[in-house]
């Protein structure tokens, strides 16, 4: 499907879906009108409003970075993993008790790892956490580094539609310490910008000039905060497999399991890219890159499966693809409109948590995984579709 709506601005937002919710039409256009964008905003079939930035954008930079625009979890993103395992040799039992054994190894929501996991300690150890947050946080990451987090954070083992395999596949980021980072940088931005600030649409919007020693400060903290969400995803991949490699039999031994794909993408983060000639700086907050030939996850909800699908390399999306369904209504919304025996109905066939205090989470409040895929023929092509047999929610 190629751009279907193109909204006016400074420099134009090209959106590949009709359907935009007014809020995040203005947070678009805010975007657009900041004169470091150039040379156009990109959003995507899931596009909705977000904090600072639209979620579903890709917004390029000339010489200066926005931190507000790459979000408060820098660096989350998607880590899956393909067997050779089919998938009937999980029994229903089987499946109620692997959710119960990574739930026990992984904590999740505002849980964190007592005794830190061993390779968060060697991983911390060689990668010290950014100067601008507190010992406190430090400490934290430590814990954290392994673990889930809440919202629509997430851990599955699902089943190939195609050829049955299984396949694992989680949903994380970079836990406090990116969120505490962020906000660091956000509040400097603000400060670095003086008189001007408010001459801006939004003053979230507000950016760091190549050059300066907050640019510099905030481009080795982002930077830290992305290795640590893909060391996040890894631990926890590396526990996730060695759990799964339990419940068939195989004594923990992944290499039993036959993994045959490994793909880790984020879809917040910023990365330096040459597009039309020029080399800019490209913030997706809520978008995965989707270069020629590159492997990339696209999620939808708790009951509705994901996609792994291949970048076709479009320019005027700036390699650029969904990050999956996205929300069609807010958390609070969700819970009016939902109950507990909705989400019964809805995640039928799934193992997962069915109570009132994940409804927020039900596939009724996301968008239709098919429809953006479908908008987005022209960024990516599915290649396999997975159907979640397990889903474990923070």
């Amino acid at each position: 499907m190629p751009i279907e709506l193109v909204i006016n601005a400074r420099v134009p937002v090209k959106v590949w879906t009709g359907n935009v919710e007014p809020e995040a039409i203005e947070q678009l256009r805010n975007v657009a009108a900041l004169p470091v964008v150039h040379p156009h905003v990109a959003a995507m079939a899931d596009v909705h409003l977000g904090k600072g930035a639209t979620i579903g954008s890709v917004v390029p930079t000339r010489e200066a970075v926005c931190p507000a625009a790459v979000g408060v979890d820098i660096g989350c993103g998607m880590s899956a993993q393909k067997t050779s395992i089919p998938a009937g040799r999980l029994t229903a039992e089987d499946r109620k008790e692997l959710r119960h054994s990574i739930e026990r190894e992984i904590p999740v929501g505002h849980e964190q790892k007592r005794q830190p996991f061993e390779d968060a300690v060697e991983w911390i150890a060689s990668h010290p956490p950014p100067d601008s947050v507190s010992k406190a946080v430090h400490e934290r990451a430590l814990h954290q580094l392994g673990t889930l987090g809440g919202g629509n954070h997430f851990i599955e083992v699902c089943v190939d539609r195609d050829d049955g395999m299984l396949w694992t596949l989680l949903h994380s980021g970079s836990r406090n310490v990116g969120k505490t980072v962020a906000d660091v940088h956000m509040a400097r931005a603000k400060r670095a910008m003086g008189r001007a600030l408010s001459r801006l649409p939004d003053p979230d919007l507000a950016w760091f000039s190549r050059g300066s020693e907050d640019f510099d400060a905030y481009q080795a903290d982002r930077e830290w905060c992305q290795a640590y969400a893909r060391q996040n995803r890894a631990i926890m991949t590396s526990r996730l497999l060695r759990q799964l490699a339990f419940a068939l039999g195989f004594e923990g031994d992944v290499a039993e399991l036959g993994i045959t794909a490994a793909i880790d993408c984020h879809h917040n983060y910023v990365a330096e890219e040459v597009h039309f000639g020029e080399r800019l700086f490209v913030t997706r907050k809520g978008a995965i890159r989707a270069g020629a030939g590159e492997l990339g996850i696209v999620p939808g909800s708790m009951g509705t499966g994901s996609f792994i699908v291949r970048g076709l390399g479009n320019p005027e999306s700036f390699s650029s693809a969904p990050h999956g369904a996205g929300r069609r209504m807010s958390r609070g919304e969700a819970r009016r409109r939902f109950t507990a025996a909705d989400l019964v109905s809805q995640t039928e066939g799934v193992e997962c948590r069915k109570d009132a205090r994940v409804v927020d989470e039900i596939p009724g409040a996301y968008k239709p995984l098919e429809e953006v895929l479908e908008k987005s023929r022209d960024l990516v092509e599915p290649i396999a579709r997975l159907q979640q047999i397990i889903c474990v929610k923070g």
